[in-house]
């Protein structure tokens, strides 16, 4: 596959870095040469300099029979009008932009299609960012929530605690423990080591666990595996830009919301648009405001601002004056590994959200969801088995057959709203989810070419 990516900066370097070594094509366009240059460095991929909507810089980087274009640059308008010229010019098939703004995405349905602006694909970062806090909140305990078919399964990452029924005993016993319900453990990560889970694995305190279940029974396998928290109810968010406002938004009235806001314009405007939410105009690094404000009773303090160091500053104070939780958004991946191992909760990259998204569109095979973990190390994904036993490797066989690569296990099957937990005997049939976590995402090839189908079968 021939891809254009249109901007050097985090996003558009993490994606061609989680390309590279994909047998794709890989070229990118930036106005930065020391940045295409690095990245070329580290990275088997050819580079462009020049601005993203030039029609000679597009046809530079292979725009005329390229498979998909992806714009990524830091700007609404230019990501559009590449997209623009890419089809009026190149005919690309496949056109990915970056949105950002609310007033856009407002309008998106009458703006974005072939008629008016052809954007084949949107990837709105806050937006992602947001459903990615709100899921934790959703989920005392868990490290990371991701949903698939339609939210009706669910992949899991929490860390066993001491305490925990199942600490200390093999993931055979699971079973016993939970008659009723059930789940399959798809990887276990031990000291950042990866361990394949089998029936006679003993989890250890501190391991964290990724399992998959049926959405509706996630709090119950969590109590399994540590201490179940009791449901928050007290939220202060840090930062009233679109993350933190529409996060206030979608929050307040299932929680008790307060949200700084450093800047008094902004604040006074917030304050008219959310109904339930208490907006202060303060520094969150304020002692004298977080003691005022209760800190030592709130259950989960969220520092979205655009500043790393304001976020993490702030969160590490909330922690010490008695916040029971603490979670930031961090744009330097650098610095996720690195607070994520003291105070520091929970670790947001945006960046890995979106990047996520976007490789649910870059994928091959009939790949409907994405998520990149362990810093793009690991993949879960969500694959829809098409063909029939003729024509398909997985179709008419059972999970046991089936050839895959080192790593990866199936977890769950989504067949017309059932969720079925997978087992060796599990047949796979037409149309079937199939939701898969790789613990090595250098196997994603193997993956889509299990998925698709045989063209001489068709």
């Amino acid at each position: 596959m021939k891809i254009i990516i249109l901007g050097a900066g985090q996003v558009g370097g993490t994606l061609a870095e989680n390309l590279a070594g994909e047998k794709s094509d890989i070229t990118v366009v930036d106005q930065d040469s020391a940045r295409l240059s690095e990245l070329q460095d580290k990275f088997d991929i050819q580079v462009v300099a020049g601005h993203a909507t030039h029609p000679n810089v597009l046809r530079e980087a292979g725009a005329e029979d390229a498979d998909m274009l992806v714009a990524v640059t830091n700007s609404d308008e230019t990501n559009m009008l590449a997209c623009q010229v890419a089809y009026t010019l190149f005919n690309t098939p496949n056109k990915v932009a970056r949105i950002r703004s609310e007033e856009l995405l407002g309008e998106k349905d009458t703006l974005f299609c072939n008629k008016a602006i052809p954007v084949d694909h949107l990837i709105a970062p806050e937006q992602l960012v947001t459903q990615y806090i709100s899921r934790l909140i959703d989920y005392p305990g868990a490290l990371q929530v991701m949903e698939f078919a339609h939210g009706l399964v669910s992949l899991v990452a929490i860390k066993a605690y001491y305490g925990g029924p199942l600490v200390g005993n093999a993931l055979s016993v699971l079973r016993q423990h939970m008659p009723n319900i059930e789940t399959r453990v798809a990887a276990i990560f031990r000291q950042g080591r990866a361990i394949r889970p089998q029936g006679t694995t003993v989890i250890e305190a501190d391991d964290e666990v990724f399992f998959v279940a049926a959405t509706a029974h996630i709090r119950e396998v969590m109590s399994e595996l540590q201490r179940l928290e009791k449901p928050y109810r007290r939220l202060m968010i840090v930062g009233g830009g679109n993350i933190g406002a529409a996060l206030a938004k979608q929050l307040e009235s299932s929680y008790s919301v307060k949200l700084i806001e450093h800047r008094q314009e902004r604040a006074e405007a917030l304050a008219e648009k959310l109904n339930n939410t208490i907006v202060f105009c303060g520094d969150a690094s304020d002692q004298e405001l977080l003691h005022e404000e209760n800190i030592e009773q709130v259950d989960v303090f969220i520092a979205v601002t655009n500043d790393d160091e304001v976020n993490i500053m702030s969160a590490m104070l909330a922690k010490r004056m008695g916040a029971t939780k603490v979670m930031v958004l961090i744009q330097r991946g650098a610095y996720v590994d690195l607070v994520q191992s003291g105070p520091i909760d929970i670790a947001i990259s945006p960046q890995q959200a979106t990047i996520s998204a976007l490789l649910t569109h870059v994928r091959r095979a009939d790949i409907v969801n994405v998520y990149s973990l362990r810093r793009g190390a690991a993949e879960a994904i969500e694959a829809i088995a098409h063909g029939d036993q003729n024509s398909s490797k997985v179709v008419g066989k059972t999970i046991g057959e089936l050839k895959l690569p080192a790593g990866a296990t199936i977890g769950a099957i989504v067949r017309q709203d059932q969720v079925h937990i997978a087992h060796d005997n599990t047949v796979i049939e037409q149309d079937d989810h199939v939701v898969m976590f790789l613990m090595d995402k250098k196997h994603i090839p193997e993956i889509e070419r299990l998925f698709q189908p045989s063209p001489f079968f068709l």
